[in-house]
């Protein structure tokens, strides 16, 4: 049964008789005493009747209209923790809504021992999670941290994965138990201090996360994953779950320094080579036959390109060793983007595509590591001709973009990237699946513009469209920007490291 709709016809009832009884009374007093009263002392006492039963229909309807919120608010008081009523309101004197209020106080009983009952449970949770056969059966490293970051819980696979004992990680600083380190500066610490300030719940998830086991020697590799709940109500604020990849990250970085080592040995015949290149074209080359000079010429182009490869392969060595460093110095970055457009125009044409230029005659002197700057406009022209297909043109452009910072574009028409593709086109071995039979190359150019640009307190990013073409993007710091500080420390420009592993900055404040 609708009880609501009955409230509602009851309502309507009592509304309706208290309107007949107002306007029936005084018609009928008026019948009772005109033969005693002028006309006029009969207007005054009708009108005093209809005030009078005025007040009191409406004390009436207001009555019976909130009798049943009143009673619902007395139920409310009665359940509420700081209520000091003994027995529960009484609800079959009621008028009007008796059902209705009936049903709804049952519901409110029934929340309120709902909320007992979570309490309860929440009671026994927050000693349990030790004897939770989920969290310790777990074969994945499990870490809870409260609002302080100390470590409440470490399950049994994260006990044996730090081969310490409970009582050694548990209730310590999360910093003095883990020294993380990561491959950029979005460090966890970094995103757990940010999720504190903006956030209610998130997550987050690292790949490639370094740990040096506090007072052990060894090191492991894992991906990360966190999870950030404020101000949860069993004291777990932070959870993190480690995937340990230790065995394939470090074949990766065994290969990488097994390459670097046998690349490393290409220089010297590489510089001779170059070296021979460059005194013939000088000597002999305006003696050749133009077929013959264009064959110098290609020679010349792919000694320049294996030069590429080497400096790439030994540099992104240095920076997963945290070896290499920068020397930012003022220069004129119009000069330099004509160097290095002097430079690759060589390469291009030897694939029969031009490189046009839009360079703003206004950029201010920027501070950058030249030769570290030239690699990154290296490989993203590179990239450019290896991708552009049938295009014939590819487009360097720079100028002042809306931040303030110096932005240069490097724009191809070839065959574009896939969506899907982008978020992983500057990690570090990757590369398009679509085009890797078609198009050579070792995945590491793009990783490696990403870390000098990012060492030049820069940034870089890349739009495209299949069958459009692609357009990189990156930012160089105009000198004037630089804090008199840096400038004043520098006599010989400003030194920074393009490492590719960045402390949590709360182990060092801790």
């Amino acid at each position: 049964m609708n009880f609501y709709d009955k409230f509602l016809r009851h309502i309507s009832t009592h509304i309706l008789t208290v309107l007949i009884i107002l306007a029936v009374v005084p018609a009928g007093v008026a019948l009772l005493v005109r033969h005693y009263l002028p006309v006029e002392g009969v207007l005054l006492f009708v009108v005093a009747i209809g005030l009078v039963g005025a007040l009191v229909a409406q004390r009436s309807i207001i009555e019976r209209t909130t009798e049943p919120v009143k009673a619902l608010w007395d139920v409310i008081q009665f359940v509420s923790p700081k209520s000091t009523q003994t027995a529960a309101p009484k609800l079959d004197i009621l008028h009007s809504g008796r059902e209705m209020i009936a049903v709804m106080a049952n519901q409110v009983y029934q929340l309120a021992q709902s909320v007992d009952h979570a309490k309860d449970l929440r009671g026994a949770k927050d000693t349990s999670l030790h004897a939770s056969f989920i969290a310790n059966s777990l074969p994945l490293p499990l870490v809870v941290l409260d609002k302080d970051e100390s470590i409440v819980f470490a399950n049994k696979a994260a006990l044996e994965y730090l081969a310490r004992p409970a009582d050694e990680v548990e209730g310590n600083n999360v910093y003095s138990i883990f020294d993380f380190s990561f491959s950029d500066d979005d460090t966890f610490d970094t995103w757990l201090k940010r999720s504190k300030h903006k956030s209610v719940s998130t997550s987050r998830t690292w790949e490639r996360v370094r740990l040096g086991l506090v007072d052990q020697a060894n090191n492991k590799q894992f991906d990360l994953a966190a999870h950030y709940n404020k101000s949860n109500p069993f004291g777990y604020e932070t959870v993190l779950v480690l995937f340990d990849h230790t065995e394939t990250y470090g074949q990766d970085d065994q290969s990488l320094g097994f390459i670097a080592l046998t690349v490393h040995e290409l220089r010297t015949p590489l510089t001779l080579l170059r070296g021979y290149i460059e005194v013939f074209k000088e000597e002999i080359g305006p003696k050749l036959a133009p077929d013959l000079q264009e064959f110098m010429q290609k020679m010349e182009v792919s000694g320049q390109q294996l030069s590429a490869f080497v400096d790439n392969i030994l540099n992104v060595v240095k920076v997963q060793d945290n070896q290499l460093e920068l020397h930012l110095k003022q220069e004129n970055w119009n000069e330099v983007l004509d160097h290095v457009v002097s430079d690759l125009s060589l390469r291009t044409e030897v694939r029969g595509i031009t490189i046009k230029t839009d360079i703003a005659s206004d950029l201010p002197p920027v501070a950058v590591d030249r030769y570290s700057i030239y690699e990154v406009l290296s490989n993203l022209v590179d990239n450019a001709v290896k991708y552009s297909g049938t295009a014939k043109q590819i487009f360097i452009s720079a100028s002042v973009n809306k931040e303030g910072m110096v932005e240069t574009s490097v724009k191809d028409f070839g065959v574009g990237i896939d969506s899907s593709i982008l978020p992983h086109i500057f990690d570090k071995f990757y590369r398009d699946h679509h085009n890797r039979a078609k198009v050579g190359g070792t995945g590491l150019g793009l990783y490696l513009c990403q870390a000098i640009v990012k060492a030049h307190h820069g940034s870089i990013f890349v739009r495209s469209k299949v069958g459009q073409g692609s357009t990189f993007f990156f930012t160089v710091v105009p000198y004037h920007k630089l804090s008199d500080e840096l400038k004043a420390n520098a006599k010989n420009g400003i030194t920074r490291e393009a490492h590719g592993w960045i402390k949590n900055h709360s182990y060092y404040k801790r």
